[in-house]
């Protein structure tokens, strides 16, 4: 096991507290925070373990919006137990088939498996949104915006107009926020990498969700344009198309919902460019850089809309095309 997985003893006495005693651990991949996972074995059972260490970390949203989407018949994990004051938390086990995988391995099944993710999407959007969770509007967005202006452009050496970025975005942010859409729950973080395929639940139960302790409260097209224009993977056009018209087609509000979708995933990508240039320049984490090139592509088709001719004018004049994909693609 490397240095960086080690157990430590609270972990261990966490575990036999549960009933664990003596399960073997084995790591599991980590994600962009600092929570590291284990799953936990023992005589034919496994779990999930979450370490989130409490100076970095806060294990309490995870909870609750586990147990609320839960409530409302999605796939979240089962706290089986917990340990807050240590940010330890034992998990129900998903397995190890995770959509990205499978998605990779089997390309014809892309618009079955892009159809269930909208479809629980609609689930979600269905009921009310969770109480109790922070704001995700107009101002959310644009203090997100900085990230690339602080980041990105800094990272780069580019000295670029602030104030008329911000403009631009207000210009064509305003009409989303104004449009009477939601709100709902946001899971923020919703794509193929933190969607686990859960063996013996069907419909939309049949996606176990994962990383959702970032749920907001705000527009219904953030998530859907969250899993179409991946960062990770590339999803085909024509499957975008067909889920914006399955969402569309299962909610209604057709004109509103087409233009808050190709602005907030300008929006989402935009932001993406920033925070992975600050895990890469604060986090020690570059490996995150090599995404860029994709984020680009995303963006610059979004860009391409009528409705974000303010924004593209912007980085027209700002950011030339020698500052944008090609570097990353020549550093990767």
């Amino acid at each position: 096991m490397a240095a960086a997985m080690i157990v430590p003893p609270q972990m261990l006495e966490f575990l036999a507290q549960c009933g664990w005693a003596g399960a073997r651990i084995e790591p599991l991949a980590g994600d962009a925070s600092f929570r590291r996972y284990f799953r936990v074995v023992d005589d034919g059972r496994s779990a999930v373990l979450m370490d989130a260490p409490p100076a970095r970390e806060d294990v309490r949203p995870f909870v609750s919006v586990a147990e609320w989407l839960l409530s409302i018949g999605l796939s979240a994990p089962e706290i089986l137990a917990r340990d807050v004051d240590n940010g330890l938390l034992l998990l129900d086990d998903f397995g190890e088939v995770r959509l990205r995988e499978t998605l990779d391995a089997n390309p014809a099944r892309e618009s079955e498996l892009y159809a269930l993710a909208t479809d629980v999407l609609v689930h979600l959007h269905q009921s009310p949104a969770m109480d109790g969770l922070p704001e995700h509007g107009l101002a959310q967005w644009l203090e997100e915006l900085a990230l690339f202006t602080d980041w990105y452009c800094t990272a780069l050496h580019l000295s670029v107009d602030v104030d008329a970025f911000r403009a631009a975005w207000t210009e064509v942010l305003e009409p989303v926020a104004n449009d009477g859409l939601g709100p709902v729950t946001v899971l923020r973080d919703y794509h193929a990498e933190n969607v686990m395929l859960v063996g013996g639940r069907d419909g939309v139960r049949h996606f176990g969700l994962l990383d959702f302790q970032d749920a907001l409260v705000g527009h219904p097209a953030y998530d859907l344009a969250s899993v179409l224009e991946d960062a990770r993977r590339d999803v085909s056009p024509a499957v975008e198309r067909e889920m914006i018209d399955r969402y569309i087609a299962a909610t209604g509000n057709a004109q509103a919902f087409e233009r808050a979708y190709w602005v907030l995933a300008a929006q989402r990508n935009t932001r993406i460019l920033g925070v992975f240039t600050r895990l890469w320049k604060r986090d020690n984490k570059p490996h995150y850089t090599a995404f860029q090139p994709r984020m680009w592509g995303l963006l610059e088709r979004d860009l391409a809309r009528p409705e974000l001719e303010p924004v593209r004018r912007w980085f027209d004049l700002n950011i030339a095309p020698e500052h944008r994909a090609a570097p990353w693609a020549q550093a990767a």
